[in-house]
């Protein structure tokens, strides 16, 4: 599995899994789009992409394109897609266009020669609300916050009796709850992979990525990671927009411990036909995170904006629970968030960054999809 093919390889993670598999001995070819939002109108090749890439620039869903694509590949990253819970909820098509015809695209020509091993990209989006337990300490499934919940500013999840229920590590064998088109697409995106490895004898597996953080982030793109949209605000001298309270848990993950799960499961004969967490493990608030990137960034006195509304889609605790990907894959995160943040802040010094998110936001609102 020397040669390995990235679909989406310009981008974030592809990069650095680009240049993770580098470091360790393999080819790298890249099959990417250069998609305007991510990469500028310019659409040329990253300044960041190892001089060692092979990038051919082409439409994911253009079997053409994939079938040139694949040819002496022996393995393949499928990270193309289009990424952003509240702008699927508007632009549906391209969203599954891009996430779930790109993926039966490549599937279909992958099994004219079937054997290649095959690594998708999934997404925590998929699990809806994360695992909680109640004041019995038995997990549960939380299910939805009302509209009329979300409308008094009541932000928590509440068990049958009214108390509030207590997030914990959500593992991979909890149940979908796709709250968005983006969820629902990756939720595509990666049975399709896992059934279409099955069906043609070939080794699949997905992994579902938590929020990745980290150098090379779209910084002007504002439906990225909430950590480069943050920073874009900052180094644009506003505040961080934070919907609901700030007190939502996430699990930040860097990139580079990504990467390296990514290379694991590329790596690992027992992996096949399984799906994976990619995470910290760790939960921290949005509020939390927030203050730590303007501490790091020299940007103490500006405090985030706590909006106090609900974006349609969004949820409110979720983190990994990553034993399985460290019993089976040997992944463990080498990143803490402080080192990661201070290695974040170091790049963000040279960056420029278009703020777009006022403009997004906005949208979101004229179309109903916030409260």
């Amino acid at each position: 599995m020397k040669h390995v093919l990235i679909t989406g390889g310009a981008g974030f993670i592809g990069s650095h899994v680009a240049d993770e598999l580098l470091a360790n001995g393999y080819r790298i070819r890249v099959l990417d789009g250069l998609d305007p939002q991510v990469h500028g109108e310019q659409r040329k090749r990253p300044d960041y992409l190892a001089p060692d890439v092979e990038v051919q620039v082409g439409d994911v869903c253009d079997k053409e394109a994939v079938r040139k694509a694949l040819q002496g590949i022996d393995a393949v990253f499928h990270f193309a897609a289009a990424v952003g819970v509240g702008q699927s909820m508007y632009e549906l098509a391209h969203y599954t266009r891009v996430n779930n015809l790109g993926t039966a695209v490549l599937l279909e020509q992958m099994i004219q020669e079937p054997g290649r091993k095959l690594v998708v990209a999934s997404s925590m989006s998929l699990y809806g609300e994360g695992l909680y337990r109640n004041t019995a300490g038995q997990a549960c499934e939380a299910g939805e916050r009302s509209l009329e919940q979300l409308k008094q500013a009541d932000w928590e999840l509440h068990a049958p009796d009214g108390s509030v229920l207590m997030p914990v590590p959500t593992p991979e064998t909890k149940p979908p709850a796709l709250a968005s088109i983006y969820a629902l697409s990756k939720y595509d995106q990666e049975r399709m992979c896992l059934m279409t490895g099955r069906a043609y004898n070939f080794p699949a597996v997905a992994l579902r990525f938590f929020n990745a953080y980290g150098p090379r982030q779209a910084l002007s793109n504002p439906y990225t990671g909430v950590l480069a949209i943050f920073a874009s605000r900052l180094l644009n001298g506003s505040a961080p927009k934070i919907f609901e309270d700030g007190l939502q848990q996430r699990d930040f993950v860097s990139v580079y411990d990504v990467a390296r799960g990514c290379r694991l499961a590329l790596e690992s004969q027992q992996a096949t036909g399984d799906v994976f967490n990619i995470g910290s493990g760790r939960p921290l608030t949005v509020r939390d995170v927030a203050g730590k990137l303007a501490q790091v960034m020299g940007k103490q006195g500006i405090e985030p904006e706590i909006v106090g509304k609900y974006r349609v889609g969004d949820i409110r605790h979720c983190f990994a629970d990553i034993s399985r990907a460290r019993r089976v894959l040997g992944y463990e995160p080498q990143v803490t968030i402080e080192d990661g943040m201070a290695e974040l802040a170091a790049w963000l010094e040279g960056q420029a960054a278009v703020d777009r998110v006022s403009q997004a936001a906005a949208e979101l609102a004229r179309r109903g999809l916030t409260v």
